[in-house]
């Protein structure tokens, strides 16, 4: 959890003489327009979702809420999501729409991404992350969500909903979450070559980007370029906001944000020494991989 005295003296060297160089391919980016607020699960007093609420332009903002990852039950209450509930009753917002399919063919229509469309923010709810990439990737539903940001919208989301925001699928495997590489490994990449993990301090993560970044059991599919991933973990009740290719931490005193790059490591770093630690207003560029500021 902690930065050791190696670590900051190493990222202040890199902050201060070079930076990470990397072909386009290789980048780690943000997206162009529009902001992502990326939450770590455990958002219990939903602080971190009224903050997104207030980015997206505050109650009468037209929100779309995507509740798909939270079951695979036919018969689970969809439209009454507790996010939706919370957005209508205790935010008193009046320009709320559920929009759910796990019907890829659904997802295709133009009648089911019309809320999309319509929407200055969408939020994706906690769950099982492979089910949001089962229903919505490569559909005309992932278009859409995708012109939400480029028209300078907002895109939320906590726990599974942290994960599909990455470029690479942490946990999305259909047979269980402690699976780090599984059998779904592509998430929408609003941040590329990224890999998000989610409630990492309470459910003690903190090996499991480090698992990802090397994938030693070599189960990775081939087209995802590991080398160039960067790992972020999120703790519960915080979060991180991305704007182009900058975020800032925010959350709970005590929450913190652990960063995982791969390029920094050498043979005979060790595991406590592969990941530094943020905490909230600290500020980070993605693109350049180097703390802005503690």
């Amino acid at each position: 959890m902690r930065q050791t005295i190696f670590q900051a003296v190493l990222l202040f060297t890199v902050g201060m003489h070079s930076t990470f160089h990397a072909t386009a391919a290789e980048v780690t980016a943000g997206p162009k327009t529009g902001t992502l607020v990326i939450v770590g699960g455990g958002d219990g007093d939903n602080a971190m979702f009224r903050h997104f609420v207030k980015i997206a332009g505050g109650k009468n903002a037209k929100l779309a809420i995507i509740p798909t990852a939270a079951s695979s039950k036919p018969d689970y209450n969809y439209a009454e999501h507790r996010s939706a509930r919370y957005a209508r009753k205790e935010l008193g917002m009046p320009n709320v729409t559920v929009v759910h399919s796990h019907d890829r063919t659904v997802a295709g229509t133009p009648a089911f991404v019309k809320p999309i469309q319509e929407a200055d923010a969408l939020w994706f709810t906690g769950g099982r992350q492979w089910r949001i990439a089962d229903a919505y990737l490569e559909t005309l539903a992932e278009t859409e969500i995708r012109n939400v940001l480029e028209r300078g919208g907002v895109i939320g989301g906590s726990s599974a909903g942290a994960s599909i925001q990455g470029s690479f699928l942490v946990r999305g495997d259909t047979k269980s979450s402690r699976i780090l590489i599984g059998d779904h490994q592509r998430g929408f990449g609003f941040i590329t070559n990224s890999a998000i993990d989610q409630h990492v301090i309470p459910r003690k993560r903190q090996g499991g980007l480090i698992e990802v970044l090397t994938d030693p059991n070599n189960k990775m599919n081939d087209g995802i370029n590991r080398p160039a991933l960067l790992g972020i973990g999120i703790d519960e009740g915080t979060a991180i906001v991305v704007r182009q290719n900058k975020f800032e931490v925010i959350g709970k005193k005590s929450g913190v944000v652990l960063l995982y790059n791969p390029t920094l490591w050498s043979a005979s770093t060790s595991d406590a020494d592969k990941y530094s630690t943020l905490s909230p207003g600290a500020k980070y560029d993605l693109e350049k991989r180097i703390i802005l500021n503690h």
